[in-house]
């Protein structure tokens, strides 16, 4: 059936926010759409329905069509453990630790798989929308390239090219890169979209004549800024770069200090929408606030060296600080392994084979073992029963006399631990903050109200909202055309 491919000029242009919203547009307009990346590299990673893990950013847009992700829709993912090697996850599936150079001699193969779980979904739906990843232009990727025009010509996909005029110098980077792409993957391109205009729309107008009239690229219109994007979960650690505003007065403070590897970090986005909590990520370099009334230790994909992380920049003094001052502190997944005595990778299922001690917070050790788990679960909160849903994403398994209190509850048993004080907890389950009820019981331990909005909720009107500034903005009619819709399927569009 019909595909269009999506890919920018660099990272962080806006490609999964614009496929997002177009998937929330179309099938709005009565077809069935899929979401593709063929290859993702990020940490934050969601459960799949069929039992896998995919890049949150595709799990985002299954959410957009209204269908269940599925680990077709992102069948390769990169979890960086190093800056030079990662997890390799093939069809949700971890498939062990890759070097870059390694990584490449099995791009032939992951190609295949790639075009096989492509074809699936074409083959289930009217639309797919495939998401591009880095740019094209990075000429030097080229070779055994999967993620861009390596795909794009194998699936005989159309491409429209994003640029990012936030950035600025957007024309010199279409315009480049049509100079640098050779000529048959400059065919695939179609077209090209501006992203993240501010400002009068016409004051551009002779900037997207000069791109067309250098590129012989159709023009399929230019995106305004979206603030509803910032109401959706982030895939790209390079938004923590990123300030926040923050507002006047007294609220209680609840800090993440930002590990190397961070993962996950989109639990705490529903955080960032309550009135009574003022949130910070804390960069390296910073010391973590005397006067936070909760630290939480986030997910990591790399526990032992982001433990060795956090102790060089003395966070791990500013917590025991805190502790000492009557603060709390909640670990979720790896921070949770951090709180405890001790940490053993014996197999070095996340880096080289060790063991260090934990921060001992929590009378409790883990071990990097066993099958990675990977489960939706729901279940309540010990301290005021609240609901959840959630889900586990985690090699390990975590024991010790602490857990005989456990923090939260499941169908499959008990969960995680609390120290003999109430004030030291953790879990294993992503997720917990989504839900307005259990958002709720553990903001009250702080002395805080929670508006009890149901964060999913919130996501979902963002969607609505982006896809209504992009029926307005962008040439619908013309995507859908180029992508190779049917006519009777045209005419929903039109």
């Amino acid at each position: 059936m019909a595909a269009l491919m999506i890919q920018g000029c660099g990272s962080d242009v806006g490609k999964s926010t614009l496929v997002a919203g177009l998937c929330r547009l179309f099938t709005d307009r009565g077809l069935v759409v899929r979401p593709f990346k063929s290859q993702n590299m990020s940490n934050n990673a969601s459960v799949t329905a069929d039992g896998g893990e995919i890049g949150r950013a595709q799990a985002l847009q299954a959410q957009a069509c209204r269908t269940p992700p599925s680990v077709h829709m992102n069948p390769v993912l990169l979890k960086p453990q190093s800056e030079t090697g990662a997890q390799l996850i093939v069809r949700g599936r971890l498939a062990g630790t890759r070097s870059a150079a390694s990584y490449q001699q099995r791009k032939a193969e992951l190609l295949e798989i790639c075009l096989e779980s492509f074809h699936k979904l074409e083959a289930e739906c009217d639309l797919v929308l495939v998401e591009g990843a880095g740019s094209p232009a990075e000429t030097n990727l080229r070779r055994g390239d999967i993620a861009n025009m390596g795909f794009a010509r194998a699936a005989n996909v159309p491409v429209v090219l994003t640029g990012d005029i936030d950035r600025g110098h957007v024309i010199a980077a279409l315009v480049g890169a049509h100079a640098v792409l050779d000529e048959e993957d400059r065919a695939m391109i179609k077209g090209f979209l501006i992203n993240k205009f501010r400002g009068d729309p016409a004051l551009f107008e002779t900037g997207r004549s000069e791109i067309t009239r250098r590129t012989g690229w159709r023009d399929f219109g230019m995106a305004p800024h979206l603030p509803a994007a910032s109401r959706l979960p982030a895939e790209d650690a390079m938004v923590l770069d990123r300030p926040r505003a923050t507002a006047s007065g007294r609220r209680k403070l609840i800090v993440v200090p930002r590990l190397a590897r961070i993962a996950n970090f989109d639990d705490f986005d529903p955080l960032q929408h309550e009135p009574a909590v003022e949130f910070r990520f804390i960069p390296p370099g910073a010391a973590l606030p005397g006067d936070a009334d909760l630290i939480i230790l986030p997910g990591s994909k790399a526990t032992l060296a982001d433990l060795a992380m956090l102790r060089r920049e003395g966070w791990d003094i500013d917590i025991a600080a805190h502790v000492r001052r009557g603060g709390r502190v909640l670990g979720l997944c790896g921070g949770y392994q951090m709180l405890g005595r001790r940490i053993a990778d014996p197999g070095g299922i996340e880096g080289p084979p060790g063991e260090a001690a934990g921060l001992g917070l929590l009378d409790v050790e883990t071990t990097l073992n066993g099958d990675k788990i990977l489960t939706a679960t729901t279940g309540h909160l010990t301290e005021g029963n609240a609901p959840f849903e959630g889900y586990e994403i985690h090699i390990g398994r975590t024991q010790g006399p602490d857990t005989a209190r456990p923090f939260l509850h499941t169908p499959a048993g008990p969960q995680g631990a609390v120290s003999a004080d109430g004030r030291i907890s953790g879990c294993y389950v992503h997720g917990l903050f989504q839900q307005g009820t259990a958002r709720a019981a553990i903001l009250q331990s702080l002395g805080a109200a929670s508006t009890l909005a149901d964060h999913g909720a919130i996501v979902e009107t963002a969607l609505d909202d982006i896809a209504a500034v992009l029926a307005e903005r962008l040439d619908i009619a013309g995507l859908a055309a180029t992508a190779g819709l049917p006519a009777h399927l045209l005419e929903r569009i039109t």
